[in-house]
């Protein structure tokens, strides 16, 4: 596949590492305004770093703008000029509605709109996917692309807004998960780097145990907690500090905030 990245920032960077991990492109084109700044990459076979997102465009067939969503339309209109109906465009960009895109490049143009993540760069991303009428059709490339960077799910578009929140967001809140984690347990006695490891590989753990068992977490707590004992206590403990209702309501204000920048 002839890919370019346009916009090669940090969410763009984890879809790049996780294509040239996979090797799933012929030729890659990334863009940045400094392209010197991914110097790391020069010389890679079939890689092009360009200031130029018209020169990608020009020598690729798959667009994936990674671009804040402040700037789709600019860039889009950048590269007006060289597209046409074999072009599929990607757009990563937050809020931004299918139908903002086409009055920009007309209906012919097959666009699906995908919500990755940066554990994209590992290739254990959740992307999200939806499409136009006319790109439909190519879902499965699009499927194709990011099955190499991890899972992805095809959604209603208007589900993408929480479904940013849960997978995009998500990688953050999951992280401060993780930090507290790791600072209780540098409080009970562990070095930074060993509570670290163990918290992460304990996390994966969990996530593997839902996904490959397709067991609910209720059940899969109920295996660890005794009458009396120090998980129940512990949970109880969580609860009573209103940790499921933190995250719930971090969730929904991550949520009205997208719905307020898709609006503008």
């Amino acid at each position: 596949m002839k890919i370019a990245i346009i916009g090669t920032g940090n969410l763009g960077l984890s879809i790049a590492k996780g294509i040239m991990d996979n090797k799933s492109f012929t030729t890659l084109y990334l863009t940045k305004r400094q392209p010197e700044t991914l110097a790391l990459y020069k010389g890679i076979p079939n890689l092009h770093l360009t200031s130029s997102n018209t020169e990608a465009a020009e020598h690729a067939d798959i667009l994936i703008f990674a671009v804040q969503p402040q700037n789709l339309v600019a860039v889009v209109l950048e590269v007006l000029g060289v597209l046409h109906d074999k072009h599929v465009l990607i757009s990563t960009a937050t809020g931004v509605k299918i139908k903002t895109i086409e009055t920009l490049t007309g209906a012919s143009i097959p666009i699906i709109r995908a919500m990755p993540n940066t554990a994209s760069a590992v290739s254990r991303s959740m992307t999200c996917l939806c499409a136009n009428s006319v790109g439909e059709k190519y879902l499965p490339i699009a499927e194709a692309i990011f099955n190499n960077l991890g899972e992805s799910i095809t959604i209603e578009e208007s589900l993408m807004q929480p479904a940013t929140v849960l997978c995009a967001s998500g990688i953050a809140f999951w992280m401060r998960c993780i930090r507290a984690f790791t600072q209780g347990g540098v409080q009970m006695g562990f070095d930074a780097d060993k509570a670290l490891q163990m918290t992460a590989h304990t996390a994966l753990g969990a996530a593997a145990l839902l996904l490959e068992a397709g067991t609910h977490p209720e059940q899969e707590i109920d295996k660890v907690t005794t009458p009396k004992g120090c998980t129940i206590t512990g949970l109880n403990e969580m609860e009573h500090q209103g940790l499921s209702t933190a995250i719930i309501k971090g969730l929904v204000a991550s949520y009205h905030k997208i719905n307020k920048i898709a609006e503008v």
